[in-house]
């Protein structure tokens, strides 16, 4: 019932917008130009995946993203969870990263391109980049936060160091990794999109600006509503992966209430 609920308000309020938008446009007498039509964006996005036009683009920035952010959260939550363990790890890496993340990835994008050409490879180096660090910090962050009673009650029934790590931190840092995982699927399409704008003929950022070069803001804003749908569809995997593997968090949280 929930659901419906919320489905049904989120259809409310997007009617809502778009009578708004659509009589502003009428009222205020808009160009084209500056700001097209509901009707004037629908009609581009049949035309662009009925048509097919769409589609080799929208593959192209889902394929980028996709890869750009299994090998940024993956490789940090391996580096994060042996920095959260070992001191000395810390000690080495943590300097570098925290360099890393200073530097703008606008500002990194021409060495990237340099390096990895203007394919998808250096899409997914950019991506990978920009989805790393805050999964790194939400990794760290929740191994550190372990109730160190539980850490010790498994050190005094001589549980290992990896028993311990799967059984006990794991678990503990599951809902923040989560987190982590969630905010980097909304960063990863930021960085798809910033790369193509760079060197791409390919991609929705691309598409993007080939059309603002032609003042077609349909095309453009068809374009942006094709982002948005899969930000929403990532973000809401993730959600429900989430709500599937750590369900303890929402037993404790029911249980915290009562």
């Amino acid at each position: 019932m929930e659901r419906v609920r919320s489905a049904a308000t989120a259809l409310l309020s997007a009617t809502v917008i778009i009578a708004i938008w659509h009589y502003a446009i009428i009222w205020f007498h808009v160009p084209n130009y500056l700001m097209p039509a509901p009707g004037a964006v629908v009609e581009a996005l049949k035309r662009g995946y009925i048509a097919g036009e769409f589609w080799k683009h929208l593959v192209f920035t889902l394929k980028s993203t996709l890869l750009g952010y299994v090998t940024g959260c993956g490789s940090a939550l391996l580096i994060g969870a042996a920095l959260a363990e070992w001191p000395a790890v810390e000690r080495l890496v943590m300097p570098y990263i925290v360099a890393l993340q200073s530097m703008p990835k606008v500002a990194l994008a021409p060495l990237i391109i340099v390096w990895f050409g203007f394919g998808l490879e250096s899409k997914i180096v950019m991506v990978a980049l920009i989805c790393f660090f805050p999964m790194f910090v939400n990794t760290v962050a929740g191994l550190r936060q372990t109730d160190p009673t539980l850490i010790e009650m498994m050190r005094a029934y001589s549980g290992s160091r990896w028993r311990t790590f799967v059984r006990i931190k794991v678990p503990a840092a599951a809902g923040t990794i989560f987190a982590g995982l969630q905010i980097a699927v909304v960063l990863s399409l930021i960085g798809a999109i910033v790369a193509e704008f760079i060197s791409s003929t390919e991609g929705l950022g691309y598409l993007i600006s080939a059309a603002s070069t032609t003042l077609d803001t349909s095309v453009m804003f068809a374009a942006l509503f094709s982002l948005a749908a899969l930000g929403i569809t990532g973000s809401a995997v993730v959600r429900s992966v989430h709500r599937k593997l750590v369900f303890w968090g929402k037993s404790a949280s029911a249980a915290a209430k009562e």
